[in-house]
């Protein structure tokens, strides 16, 4: 099943550490098969307050976007991000195919007693 990384960044003042991270973070995917979803695209807001970008990353599993993220290259470059851009990054794995909101909604209400 498909997983995510998910970044909602505020980006500041371009500079050398950032461009470098954006050259090189690509290479640190590859051995993950990751690859971008949305990188760079202005946001849309339909509700509430949303400062900044979104960036996802789509890998084959959780454990591949796990391993990524834990590997030592992407390590390394965290830092020439997070000197300069603030941010939450989160991984989470996307619904299987078929998935059907309205058996998780029916699920959720007999869980419920509703």
């Amino acid at each position: 099943m498909t997983a995510y990384a998910i970044a909602h960044i505020r980006p500041e003042t371009m500079n050398e550490d950032i461009l470098r991270y954006i050259e090189e973070i690509q290479s640190t995917m590859d051995p993950f098969e990751g690859r971008f979803l949305v990188h760079g695209a202005q946001v849309e807001v339909m509700e509430g307050p949303f400062p900044g970008t979104v960036v996802v990353l789509g890998f084959p599993d959780i454990g591949r976007a796990r391993a990524w993220y834990a590997s030592p290259a992407y390590q390394a470059l965290i830092p020439l991000r997070t000197r300069h851009i603030p941010g939450e990054v989160i991984l989470v794995d996307g619904v299987p195919p078929g998935y059907d909101a309205t058996k998780t909604a029916a699920a959720l209400r007999a869980e419920a007693g509703l």
